[in-house]
């Protein structure tokens, strides 16, 4: 059986998925699935407190709304979070290219 890998650079994925629009926690978790086809999935227990810390350094905004008649509490990128999106976005790239370049080498 193949075991889970743990979820790594969760706040560039967390930002990414609000990048679009205004989510609450299940949504993010199923949209994370949806996206990545499966490959990933995030626990609650990882999801909040993540939220948390990105709140806390004023990356999103939470607001509550009612959805299908039941209250949530929804997530908002801020611009300075959509900024750190861009600067964690671009790192991801720089470092996937040099994995990409490593794992294609041909030698001779």
């Amino acid at each position: 059986m193949e075991r889970k890998k743990p979820l790594e650079h969760t706040s560039l994925l967390v930002l990414s998925l609000l990048k679009g629009q205004d989510l609450y926690g299940y949504q993010m978790i199923t949209e994370l699935e949806r996206r990545s086809d499966h490959t990933f999935h995030m626990k609650e227990g990882t999801l909040y407190p993540v939220l948390k810390k990105l709140e806390n350094g004023g990356l999103v905004t939470a607001y509550e709304a009612d959805a299908n008649g039941r209250t949530r509490k929804y997530y908002h990128i801020t611009r300075s979070g959509l900024r750190q999106l861009a600067t964690e976005q671009a790192e991801w790239e720089k470092y996937a290219h040099g994995i990409n370049s490593v794992l294609s080498f041909q030698p001779g």
